[in-house]
């Protein structure tokens, strides 16, 4: 779900999942790279999903980035669009990690993968640093409004991205695939509200409009920071871009933008610490985001619904693949009921109980 998040924050033991550092180091060498092998590479120890490992090429730290173990659902964790996009998008969005190599060999080390540059800095999840502010929310929110109109403003073509996915029909297409995702999530064990959100969701598909790079995930713990200044560093996570309305990264954003007063299952997302600190409403930061560059936010709400099933889906995909075994990690084992919950709480912003 996430790429690595301070360059402090290493697996260890049992929990690492080693790679073939030998089988690597022979392919990087026969396109004019030296990996150091001694001492190996570290697993970065946060994110749910991609296995992203600090490593170093030519005594240069890197990023090497590759899907999680296990089946993998379609569409999911693609190496290939996340590595096409970082080759080009740093042109001309300074946020944008540059990727320096691509391979789909999975013969290498068991699925495709490619590296990046390195940028540490401080990322910030579900918990607020102790040494921050307690206002610090607000210039952090106003932040976030501002780089995501920023990257919205990206011509895909300046970047050669003009062919990146198809944004004809994008908010029906997206419909489509989050309902069937769901349907496979939870087989014959689907809350009735899925039902509900499917058929809510179909009455509402608006007409294309604006066409954007989308980032599909830009959210607050995907943003590397300056510890000192909080001045963003990088924008990372990126396998899942493509182009289609803005208004759906805005949902998305907003899909995991905790409130106080919210249900037990948007805090146990634990992705941002929006709930307190300063930091603005999810109607405030929605306006803060229209100001900047004069969006309208009619279709909004449609796009903040489809964004809950979406996450509502992923954490219970995240929990199918502890029943499964592909992961031992404890966390997921709670993940089905904060699934469910979500997708209780896109109900309620359906029927506008919450913005």
């Amino acid at each position: 779900m996430n790429e690595p998040k301070s360059s402090a924050e290493f697996l260890t033991g049992a929990g690492e999942i080693t790679q073939d550092w030998g089988e690597l180091a022979r392919h990087l060498a026969t396109n004019g790279w030296e990996l150091t092998t001694d001492p190996a590479p570290r697993q970065f120890s946060s994110g749910l999903g991609n296995l992203n490992y600090l490593i170093e090429l030519d005594v240069t730290p890197m990023v090497l980035r590759r899907p999680p173990m296990g089946p993998i659902p379609p569409g999911a964790n693609d190496m290939g669009r996340e590595s096409r996009i970082l080759m080009r998008l740093w042109k001309e969005f300074p946020l944008a990690p540059r990727a320096h190599h691509f391979c789909d060999d999975a013969a290498v080390i068991g699925a495709p993968f490619f590296i990046m540059e390195y940028r540490p800095g401080l990322v910030i999840g579900g918990t607020m640093p102790p040494q921050m502010a307690p206002d610090a929310g607000a210039g952090l929110g106003q932040m976030m409004a501002e780089k995501l109109a920023a990257f919205h403003g990206v011509d895909p073509a300046a970047v050669d991205l003009d062919t990146l996915g198809n944004p004809a029909g994008f908010a029906a297409r997206t419909l489509k695939g989050w309902t069937k995702r769901a349907q496979a999530a939870w087989g014959g064990a689907a809350p009735a509200t899925l039902e509900m959100l499917a058929e809510w969701l179909g009455l509402r598909v608006p007409e294309d409009g604006a066409v954007t790079l989308l980032h599909n995930d830009f959210k607050l713990d995907n943003l590397i920071l300056d510890p000192t200044t909080l001045a963003p560093i990088a924008l990372i996570d990126w396998d899942m871009g493509t182009r289609g309305d803005p208004l759906w990264d805005l949902g998305v954003l907003l899909s995991y933008w905790t409130e106080a007063g919210d249900p037990a299952a948007m805090a146990e997302l634990d992705q941002m610490p929006t709930a307190g600190h300063g930091f603005p409403s999810r109607e405030a930061m929605a306006q803060a985001y229209a100001a900047i560059n004069g969006i309208d936010l009619t279709h909004l709400r449609f796009h903040r619904v489809l964004a809950m099933l979406r996450v509502a889906v992923i954490f219970r995909q995240l929990f199918n693949r502890f029943v499964e075994g592909a992961t031992d990690d404890p966390r997921f084992q709670r993940f089905g009921e904060t699934a469910d919950g979500l997708l209780a709480f896109a109900g309620d912003v359906a029927h506008e109980k919450y913005f």
